[in-house]
């Protein structure tokens, strides 16, 4: 028997300890991760490699200059996590700079810049995610077409050094594409109806597996939505939060397509398309960003998913998931502050719960007549 294994209450020994939780979702990433690779060929691997090794070293000169234990804070996995995060939200064959100072933004600015680990107050990833958006438009703004390793269309080693080293995609411009929501959102601007976009461009099988234009976290929405349940599954994640994110849109989406389908997608195509998948299982689930209650977290997802359907359907941008993540992210506080669990021993509204034995004492206690009790002494 080990002596510091306390044997009597009032202790409680959890095995879930925080690499263990990053691994689980390592683990829930990892079939998403591969398929990506697969689909967009060498590029991605190197895309995805520079993300996790900035990030280590980005993490590690923070540690060091924060006068942390840099092996310590290293291993417990949050810094990978949220580079891999990010690695997934970006274009496929994005260059070398843009994983580098993604990565670096993620960890300074988003984290450790709050103290580390537990203490951000908005995702890391998705906060990089929108500046290097807002910073560098075309790079974040420009797709290609699957060209799956070992196929006719794939590329060689060489050729995947040169687009992530090099040149970029101006050397391979004859596999560029767009991503479904762009192009609706492109095409319906232009006064062409749902119908005619979707019937060339939109197949359901084809969005949920994941065999189109897009970031490696939106092309298979199947994949990660079985990563998503097995985390659930191990109970690393609750429901409150992609469930509520699910509905909300869902009832969004199918009542505007009630009204005019001929104007806005079906709950499917959104369900199917762009970094939702990814968001509601993978991004909103975060414990230091989302809130403490399970009202609370009903709340959030629901306000993830209103805002992500009013951005797709009549903001400028056709992916909402990272804007909604991180306006909802400042409304935590808030709703932690008005959504709170009921206190032990009290009622929801704050007051003490009367105990049994008050109550029957009050039930029993003397009447005085209507006449006040004498107060004088005997005379």
């Amino acid at each position: 028997m080990k002596i510091n294994t306390p044997q009597a209450a009032p202790h409680v020994r959890n095995p879930g300890r925080v690499p263990s939780l990053m691994g689980t979702v390592f683990i829930a990433l990892i079939p998403t991760t591969l398929f990506s690779i697969y689909q967009f060929g060498w590029p991605t691997l190197n895309l995805i490699v520079l993300c996790l090794i900035s990030a280590l070293v980005f993490e590690a000169l923070c540690l060091h200059f924060a006068g942390k234990s840099v092996r310590t804070f290293i291993e417990d996995g949050s810094g990978i996590l949220t580079a891999l995060l990010l690695a997934l939200s970006l274009p496929p064959w994005a260059p070398w700079w843009i994983a580098i100072s993604g990565s670096g933004f993620a960890v300074v600015v988003g984290k450790q810049i709050f103290g580390g680990i537990g203490q951000n107050p908005f995702n890391p990833a998705m906060l990089a995610r929108v500046v290097l958006l807002l910073s560098f438009p075309i790079e974040m703004t420009t797709w290609v077409a699957p060209s799956p390793l070992f196929s006719t269309a794939s590329i060689s080693f060489m050729e995947g050094i040169q687009i992530t080293f090099m040149a970029g995609h101006s050397a391979f411009d004859g596999l560029s594409g767009a991503t479904l929501l762009g192009q609706v959102k492109t095409e319906l601007s232009q006064g062409l109806p749902l119908e005619e976009i979707l019937n060339d461009n939109y197949h359901l099988w084809s969005s949920s597996v994941g065999t189109t234009a897009g970031s490696l976290g939106e092309t298979s929405a199947l994949l990660i939505a079985l990563g998503g349940l097995y985390l659930l599954y191990h109970r690393i994640i609750s429901w409150h939060l992609p469930v509520s994110l699910l509905t909300s849109l869902t009832l969004l989406c199918g009542g505007f397509y009630l009204l005019d389908p001929h104007a806005y997608a079906n709950p499917l195509l959104h369900l199917s398309s762009g970094g939702l998948m990814l968001g509601a299982f993978f991004i909103i689930t975060d414990p230091v960003t989302s809130p403490c209650t399970a009202r609370g977290q009903l709340f959030f997802g629901a306000g993830c998913g209103i805002l992500i359907f009013v951005i797709r359907t009549w903001g400028g941008y056709p992916e909402g998931v990272a804007f909604a993540v991180l306006l909802m992210n400042a409304l935590t506080p808030l709703i932690d502050h008005y959504i709170r669990p009921r206190r032990y021993g009290r009622t929801p509204g704050g007051k003490p719960i009367p105990s049994p034995l008050y109550r029957k004492l009050k039930s029993f206690r003397i009447k005085f007549p209507n006449k006040k009790p004498p107060t004088g002494g005997v005379k």
